[in-house]
């Protein structure tokens, strides 16, 4: 029986894990980030985690897939040198590395004033960053590649390739599958890489990396997708009207639909997946809100005093500081805490109701913006575990509201893998 790898390389480090069969976990382990060089990093945990697979696990690889943190991305060389394809130019950029403020103008001069790469840190940004801040390597550079496109790279040998997820930031036309004439008769394009499908085989492992890890010579590394796709993909979600919240320090929603929407000004945007879309917004109200107010052990002693089928008087829009983009795009929307009750069961009962009255409004504002209408939410991040804010959330949206069976990146990537495209995504 074939086991499928997914590594995922996040914020705060990198995990591995092994599925097999119908999708059951056989194996996983993870390396934290310390401090130092990004690039040694990246490395030693690739080593580690393939390195550390036991060899019953190993030698039953048939194929990988890897996630990276969207528009985390280096500049690399190109085929000058066949011994050093692919060695980093530049220390990588991070996803919230927004530098590409000073380039601001340039970046309005390049692309439409309403397209997604009009952001400080996008892809693109960075690019023309170094273009100014860094002509040097600029210049020498084959390749910009993100995160997870040059740690497959270590394992296949194909340099210059990414993935249609990946290479949104950077500019790729998802709609038309291919890179818009703007980009492509700007004079910096050659250094874009080619754009594949997630999940797509770009290879079988090379033959040093086979050795080095006791992996199969015939293991395939498949193109790979960003972090937050990944952790989508591990819901199990397939159907247009699906979607998944993601109850952490902010409110992510992300729905499945059979077409795209957009609304920039509020980070709305779709992602392609095969032939469906994922689109969502995201909030500032969430876990750190209530986390301000009760301690872990409280918010579980106080939830169970609540009843979750009796609405709340109370009308908050639980922010800590001014400001949201999703579903309300204001800057200086106020938060809205009052009139704060003696009770504290009271009191989180309210929070809870309006996180999940914001929660609805999210997602009935896709629909207005021309989505799918929601049919069922599966939860991701912490509040999931909260039995009485999943019964809330679940009669104010009006359709049933489960967790995820599975909530890490490096599940979904191993998916990826197995899949190998995402052609179960079919409108």
């Amino acid at each position: 029986m074939a086991i499928y790898l997914g590594l995922d390389f996040g914020t705060s480090g990198a995990r591995l894990m092994a599925i097999a069969g119908a999708g059951a976990v056989v194996y996983t382990d993870q390396v934290m980030w310390t401090r130092g060089d990004l690039i040694f990093q990246w490395r030693r945990a690739l080593g580690q985690l393939l390195g550390g697979l036991p060899p019953e696990i190993a030698q039953g690889v048939g194929a990988i897939a890897l996630n990276g943190t969207s528009a985390t991305v280096l500049l690399c060389e190109g085929y000058a040198s066949a011994d050093r394809t692919g060695q980093p130019l530049t220390p990588p950029l991070l996803y919230n590395d927004d530098r590409g403020q000073a380039v601001a103008e340039q970046l309005r001069s390049l692309a439409p004033a309403d397209h997604w790469v009009q952001s400080a840190t996008s892809s693109l940004a960075k690019l023309l960053w170094w273009a100014v801040y860094a002509p040097e390597a600029y210049e020498q550079a084959g390749f910009i590649l993100h995160q997870a496109d040059w740690l497959a790279a270590q394992l296949h040998g194909r340099w210059g390739i990414t993935d249609y997820h990946n290479a949104l930031k950077l500019g790729y036309d998802v709609e038309n599958l291919a890179y818009p004439d703007w980009l492509q008769n700007w004079s910096g394009f050659h250094r874009c890489p080619e754009v594949v499908e997630p999940g797509t085989p770009l290879g079988t492992i090379t033959p040093k990396a086979a050795a080095a890890f006791g992996l199969p010579r015939d293991c395939v590394i498949c193109a790979g997708t960003t972090d937050s796709i990944a952790a989508f993909l591990a819901s199990g979600a397939n159907t247009p009207g699906q979607a998944v919240t993601s109850l952490g320090s902010t409110l992510v929603l992300k729905l499945l639909s059979d077409r795209p929407v957009m609304d920039l000004n509020a980070g709305v945007y779709s992602h392609r997946l095969g032939g469906l879309w994922l689109t969502g917004g995201a909030s500032n109200i969430g876990g750190a809100v209530l986390a301000h107010f009760f301690t872990p052990s409280q918010l579980v002693e106080l939830s169970q005093q609540i009843d979750p089928q009796v609405a709340s008087p109370y009308d908050y829009y639980p922010l800590l500081k001014p400001g949201d983009r999703f579903p309300i795009n204001d800057p200086h929307l106020p938060p809205r805490l009052e009139p704060r009750p003696a009770d504290p069961v009271a009191f989180l009962a309210g929070l809870l109701h309006g996180m999940a009255h914001i929660e609805a409004q999210g997602y009935q504002r896709l629909a207005a913006l021309g989505a799918t209408p929601l049919t069922a939410v599966l939860t991701a991040g912490g509040g999931a575990k909260n039995r009485v804010w999943g019964e809330i959330r679940q009669r104010v949206l009006g359709v049933p509201v489960a967790a995820s069976l599975q909530t890490e990146a490096a599940y979904g990537t191993a998916r990826l893998a197995q899949w190998q495209g995402l052609g179960r995504f079919q409108a």
